[in-house]
């Protein structure tokens, strides 16, 4: 999975798994949320929200453009060969 949506009871989560498997992206991504004056609710790699107006929807779009999915499967199966 290299991004996805789930709807949950009290909120919508958006999964960037790519800002989790790689730190300086993730801070990155987390300085720009900030900077957006939105409320950031973030976990490992879901970004909470309740609405569409909650989430800084060109960051998101700019976070999953910054990995190529070449890169996302050379870091996915980077870190399966580390788990043996």
């Amino acid at each position: 999975m290299y991004a996805a949506l789930a709807s949950q009871k009290n909120y919508c989560s958006v999964y960037l798994m790519n800002i989790y498997g790689i730190p300086e992206l993730m801070e990155w991504f987390e300085a720009g949320y900030r900077a957006s004056g939105k409320r950031m609710d973030i976990g490992k790699a879901c970004v909470r929200f309740k609405s569409l107006d909650d989430l800084p929807l060109e960051l998101v779009g700019e976070a999953i453009a910054r990995t190529s999915v070449a890169e996302y499967i050379e870091l996915y199966e980077s870190s399966r060969r580390k788990t043996g």
